[in-house]
């Protein structure tokens, strides 16, 4: 369901979890679909922007988020990473110091996933929304 809210989307209806995906990941998701706490922490917030840190050691997981700001993330550090994307996808990313990759939603639209350090060494981000997207902001907490 979606409804508008001071000109900004308001998107209350999450799709199911994939059903290929083994059972802990679909419970996952489903408990966690439509949060927006797609960071390890909350570094900063302004009228405009939120900044969120990652940092994942070998192994460590940011559970399943909800991504309905444009937004832009970077690599602080390199290594490698395996997602689990609300369509189905399973992506494995090598990431390098300073990738950078730029998101847009419209009205009504979102991505849910969850990203898991497959690497040796630390994995570190920092990704950056952007408060005036088409989308209402999801609560920035829930993990």
């Amino acid at each position: 369901m979606q409804q508008v809210r001071d000109t900004k989307t308001v998107i209350t209806q999450w799709p199911e979890a994939p059903a290929q995906w083994p059972e802990n990941l679909r419970w996952e998701f489903f408990q966690r679909a439509g949060i927006g706490q797609v960071g390890s922490k909350l570094v900063s917030e302004s009228n405009r922007v939120r900044v969120w840190h990652i940092g994942l050691k070998p192994g460590e997981r940011l559970a399943f988020h909800t991504h309905v700001l444009d937004y832009f993330w970077t690599a602080v550090t390199a290594g490698s990473a395996r997602s689990h994307y609300g369509d189905g996808r399973v992506a494995e990313t090598v990431y390098a110091p300073g990738d950078t990759q730029h998101h847009r939603y419209g009205p009504g639209e979102f991505m849910i996933h969850d990203l898991e350090n497959t690497g040796q060494t630390e994995l570190v981000f920092t990704t950056v929304e952007f408060l005036d997207s088409p989308n209402a902001p999801l609560p920035a907490s829930g993990m």
